[in-house]
């Protein structure tokens, strides 16, 4: 007798090992995405924790940790692109520590004011006076050899390091003329016939020397009959000496 059998509902058809499923493997706008699921690249998903915003999550955390990082570190997080060039090799305006016994060996120490960028700096140099000089002599001879340091060509050294000097060479020194105050330096130049950056580097030069009477000023005149003036060297001289030119009153009558 031949028994017809009743076919397996589909749930108890077995499967073999091999045997392809197929799937939907397709995300929709409301298919929630669980932690740790790998999304194929370009699938369409949600805003309510969905892939990409599981993405846009993870990016925002990620931006504090590495501000925090950088904060670390001590560098602040910039998104502009900086090149600030290589480093100088040599400090604008400085330059190395001279050697005092070297420069007494070679005459008087003194320094004098050079223009470096828009301001006046000093500068060691050395002047020659011979020995057993007279004090208003020695005044003199301080204010010649103060000259023509100012106006010799800054050194290979100075050069580099960034200094100029604006005092023309040839410039001498006379003495007082009758009527003069006794400190009075009468120059082969007048004074406004200098540039404003020489008169400058001449004056502050002279004050802060022992060619002037230690008060921070200078009696200058010129090879003229006018009445020399006492000029003054000051902090806006210094530091503007093309700009400010260095104050000063008739000494007629002092």
């Amino acid at each position: 007798m031949h028994v017809r059998r009743r076919p397996r509902a589909a749930a108890d058809t077995p499967f073999a090992p091999d045997t392809p499923v197929a799937t939907d493997t397709r995300v929709t706008p409301d298919t929630p995405v669980a932690a740790g699921t790998a999304v194929a690249a370009g699938s369409p998903v949600g805003r309510d924790g969905r892939a990409p915003r599981a993405r846009a999550v993870s990016r925002l955390v990620a931006l504090p940790v590495l501000a925090v990082l950088l904060a670390g570190c001590g560098i602040r997080a910039t998104e502009v692109p900086t090149n600030f060039g290589p480093a100088p090799s040599r400090v604008r305006c400085s330059l190395a520590e001279p050697d005092v016994s070297t420069q007494a060996a070679r005459g008087l120490p003194v320094q004098v004011f050079l223009l470096c960028g828009s301001s006046l700096v000093t500068v060691d140099r050395t002047v020659r006076v011979p020995d057993g000089a007279a004090d208003s002599e020695r005044r003199m001879l301080v204010a010649q050899g103060l000259l023509d340091q100012l106006a010799q060509s800054p050194s290979p050294a100075e050069k580099e390091a960034g200094y100029s000097t604006d005092v023309r060479g040839g410039i001498t020194v006379g003495r007082p003329r009758p009527g003069d105050p006794e400190d009075t330096l009468r120059l082969s130049m007048a004074p406004d016939a200098l540039t404003s950056y020489a008169l400058a580097q001449i004056v502050c030069t002279f004050s802060d020397s022992a060619a002037a009477q230690g008060d921070g000023s200078v009696v200058l005149g010129g090879p003229g009959a006018e009445s020399p003036r006492r000029y003054q060297c000051t902090d806006e001289v210094r530091a503007r000496p093309g700009g400010t030119e260095p104050p000063s009153k008739d000494v007629a009558g002092e």
